[in-house]
């Protein structure tokens, strides 16, 4: 939907996957902002887009989506924070800013609910979300730049995502490795920051292994995946060493070897 300010916004919502329990749950808001006249339908053009941006930028903020309804004195809003210190943490800014100062008399009638965490096979519209959730969480662009690669090249066996209300949170591919029978790579697997240390990513890990029904090999710390049942590997592989690690057996002295893509890393 395009709003009266000239920037495209959408609230749709994405109900789709297995529910991944979470606690602290997310914070879900979502409602209506409603101008009284046309003084505050003119503050709300010339504020709420420094808003949503400065919203978007709050480490906590998973979603901002703000759109004026077939009533333009009328705007749809849809917010989802990490929790609920994120939440209040975006209050307090909003109410020491300009929108905050300046629109306080204007209606507001929101919901304020736990978002739900799910997990469910990527689809294509997760595309340009995972590239910006990949280059956030790894501080750079090689990560979104080999899944690129595994998709363009045929290699992405499976992409599973874990979202809140269709805003990717969480991350992992398996690609197929050369091997003495069928076996996969397990990367990337990220989670976004604000989400962390909450679980998701071992819940990443076993819906990967479920998936592939078959040897996984990662390169990682031992720390991370040994809760998930991975040991040391010794596969003869260019990427040897202690953060080899595999889920299943191969034959021993196995030469094993990853997906074409891996070699831009």
């Amino acid at each position: 939907m395009d709003c009266a300010c000239g920037h495209a916004h959408t609230v749709a919502l994405d109900p789709s996957g297995t529910p991944v329990p979470l606690t602290p749950a997310p914070v879900a808001l979502h409602g209506h902002l409603t101008c009284r006249d046309k003084a505050q339908l003119l503050t709300a053009l010339d504020l709420l887009q420094d808003h949503a941006d400065a919203s978007r930028a709050e480490p906590g903020c998973l979603r901002f989506d703000i759109a004026q309804s077939d009533d333009p004195m009328v705007w749809t809003l849809a917010e989802v924070f990490a929790d609920e210190d994120a939440f209040a943490a975006h209050q307090a800014r909003t109410a020491s800013s300009p929108w905050g100062q300046r629109s306080r008399d204007m209606g507001r009638d929101f919901r304020r609910h736990p978002a739900q965490v799910l997990i469910r096979p990527e689809v294509p519209s997760d595309h340009a979300a995972l590239d910006t959730l990949l280059t956030l969480a790894f501080g750079g662009p090689s990560e979104a730049r080999l899944l690129r690669s595994l998709r363009a090249d045929g290699d992405l066996s499976h992409s599973l995502v874990v979202h809140v209300e269709g805003v990717p949170v969480g991350h992992v591919a398996l690609s197929p490795l050369r091997a003495a029978g069928p076996a996969f790579a397990l990367a990337p697997l990220t989670v976004h920051p604000a989400m962390q240390r909450r679980g998701i990513g071992r819940a990443l890990i076993e819906a990967a292994l479920r998936a592939a029904a078959a040897p996984v090999v990662v390169l990682g710390d031992p720390a991370v995946y040994a809760g998930s049942g991975f040991v040391p590997a010794d596969p003869v592989s260019p990427h040897a060493g202690p953060g080899l690690q595999i889920h299943g057996t191969l034959p021993p002295g196995s030469t094993i070897a990853h997906a074409a893509a891996f070699a831009t890393l």
